[in-house]
C-alpha cells in the first residue's frame, strides 16, 4: 500500500511507479480543495470529465457526423479494417478506406459498412471537403507515397492522425494532427527527447506543434501547450496485435465528429481501456469496437444520473482545473 496526501502524483501512474506502489490510498490532511488554484496543475488522470464526447441529436444524419478516411495498402489491409470498424463505432457518419485497386475488394468483403476508394485518386479524395479527417498509416507502408498523402491531407486543412508507417518525422506545420506513436516509433521521430514518458510526449507536442498520444501501458497524451493526460484505464489483455489500429480507427472518428487532436486522443485512449474491461481476458483487436456500444450507454447514464455515479476526487479536479 502506498498512502498520499492530497492528491496522486504522476508517479503512482507512470511506470515502474504504479507497479511499484500497490493499492494507493489518497489521505486527506486538511488540504483545501483551493489549493489547487495555485497550483494550477497542467496534468490530469484521463476520464470522462476531461473531455466532451460527440452524441448526435435529433437532426443528425450521416454527413453531419463527420466523414472520416482511413489509408490503406495493399499488403496488410487488416490494419484498416480495424481501424474502421473503430471509427464507426465511435460515432463517425461515413468512413471510407482508401485503398489500392487490388486491396479493394478484400476491404469490401469484409468491411460492408464502410465506403471504399482507389486509392490513386487521393487529390480527389482531400478535395471533397465533407471528408473532414483522414487516418494515415495503418499498413499503408514506410515510404515517399506515405509522407505526399500527409502532405496532400495537410494541405487541405483536413483533421489527420498519422500512425504506424506514416510516423516517419513530425510534419512540418503542426494543426489539428495526432501523432499515435509507441515508443519504437517515438525514438525515431524524436530522437533526440529524453525523460520519463509525461517530459517526452509534452516535448514532442512542443516541438511539433501536434498532440502526441505515446502509446503504452501507462499512455500518455500531450498537447502543443503543455496540457498532459495520463491514462490508467487499460488493462494488459490490450497487449495484443491490432488493438492499436483500432485505438487510431476510435480517435479519428472523434476528429471527424469535430473533436480536437488532444481530446480525441485523450477520449480514444479511455474508451479503448473501458472498452477492454468489458472483454476480458482473451479479448482480441475486433473484440473492441463490439464492445464499445455499452461502454458510451454508460457514460450516456452517467450523464442523465450523475448522482447515481459519484465523481473521483480525481474528476473533480479535473472539473475545478477546466473553469473558465
Amino acid at each position: 500500500m502506498t498512502v498520499t496526501f492530497f492528491r496522486r502524483k504522476p508517479g503512482h501512474l507512470l511506470f515502474p511507479g504504479r507497479r511499484l506502489c500497490g493499492e494507493v490510498v489518497v489521505a486527506d490532511i486538511g488540504i483545501p480543495a483551493a489549493v489547487l488554484d495555485d497550483i494550477a496543475p497542467r496534468q490530469w488522470v484521463n476520464g470522462p470529465a476531461l473531455w466532451p464526447l460527440p452524441r448526435p441529436h435529433h437532426e443528425s444524419h450521416k454527413y453531419t457526423r463527420g466523414h472520416a478516411v482511413i489509408v490503406a495498402g495493399a499488403g496488410m489491409t487488416g490494419a484498416a479494417r480495424l481501424a474502421a470498424r473503430g471509427a464507426r463505432r465511435v460515432g463517425a457518419g461515413l468512413v471510407t478506406i482508401a485503398a489500392p485497386s487490388d486491396a479493394v475488394p478484400i476491404i469490401a468483403a469484409d468491411a460492408p459498412g464502410a465506403l471504399t476508394a482507389m486509392l490513386d485518386d487521393f487529390d480527389a479524395l482531400v478535395a471533397d471537403p465533407r471528408r473532414n479527417a483522414f487516418l494515415i498509416g495503418p499498413g499503408s507502408g514506410r515510404g515517399a507515397e506515405t509522407q505526399a498523402r500527409v502532405a496532400a491531407a495537410l494541405r487541405a486543412g483536413k483533421a489527420c492522425l498519422l500512425d504506424a508507417d506514416a510516423l516517419e518525422r513530425p510534419p512540418p506545420h503542426g494543426g489539428n494532427v495526432l501523432l499515435t506513436p509507441h515508443d519504437g516509433e517515438f525514438a525515431r521521430m524524436f530522437p533526440d527527447l529524453g525523460g520519463d514518458r509525461l517530459a517526452r510526449a509534452r516535448a514532442a507536442a512542443r516541438v511539433s506543434g501536434c498532440a502526441v498520444l505515446l502509446k503504452g501501458a501507462d499512455t500518455v497524451i500531450a498537447a502543443p501547450d503543455g496540457r498532459a493526460v495520463i491514462n490508467d484505464d487499460a488493462p494488459a489483455d490490450l497487449a495484443t496485435a491490432g488493438s492499436g489500429d483500432v485505438l487510431a480507427g476510435m480517435a479519428v472518428g472523434l476528429m471527424a465528429q469535430g473533436l480536437p487532436a488532444f481530446d480525441a486522443g485523450c477520449a480514444a485512449a479511455w474508451l479503448q481501456g473501458a472498452a477492454a474491461q468489458r472483454a476480458g481476458r482473451g479479448l482480441i483487436a475486433e473484440d473492441l469496437p463490439a464492445a464499445l456500444p455499452q461502454v458510451l450507454a454508460e457514460l450516456d447514464e452517467r450523464s442523465r444520473h450523475p448522482a447515481r455515479l459519484p465523481c473521483r476526487d480525481d474528476d473533480r479536479k479535473i472539473m475545478r482545473a477546466r473553469r473558465p
